[in-house]
């Protein structure tokens, strides 16, 4: 199956899932270093590179055609409980719902979706609780 790797670091996600017979279509990666490390562990030559998800366009999503897994280990600054925990505040807590606007443009069978542990408590699991209706509405049934 296809994979697009979101918020991909150095390629945690990526790695086991090629070692599961997967091919990676392409990645997105804020961080430039984070990136040349990708593409130094990786080969990368023939897939799509995105930077700053908030700037990528609908249509660009799109035309990236069938994708059947979305993988991505959103920021987790703002939800560790090494961090300052303001969640949906800090912005990058909302880059969860990029990752939700990827999967309702791409549609693709199956969402990897890695954070830390913090999240599933923060603010008594409210932050939890969207995140699970938010993927529900889009019809994906979650598992943690």
């Amino acid at each position: 199956m296809t994979f697009l790797d979101l918020f991909a670091g150095i390629g945690g996600f990526r790695l086991g899932m090629e070692q599961a017979g997967h091919q990676c279509i392409g990645f997105c990666e804020i961080d430039e270093f984070a990136r040349r490390s990708y593409k130094a562990i990786h080969d990368t030559s023939k897939e799509v590179e995105m930077h700053d998800i908030t700037s990528v366009s609908d249509e660009f999503v799109r035309s990236l055609g069938p994708v059947d897994i979305l993988c991505g280990g959103f920021p987790c600054q703002a939800f560790s409980i090494a961090g300052k925990r303001q969640g949906f505040s800090d912005t990058r807590g909302t880059l969860f719902f990029e990752i939700a606007r990827f999967a309702a443009l791409l549609q693709p069978k199956f969402l990897f979706l890695e954070n830390v542990r913090g999240l599933l408590n923060h603010e008594g699991g409210a932050m939890f609780e969207t995140i699970l209706r938010t993927l529900d509405g889009l019809g994906y049934d979650v598992e943690w």
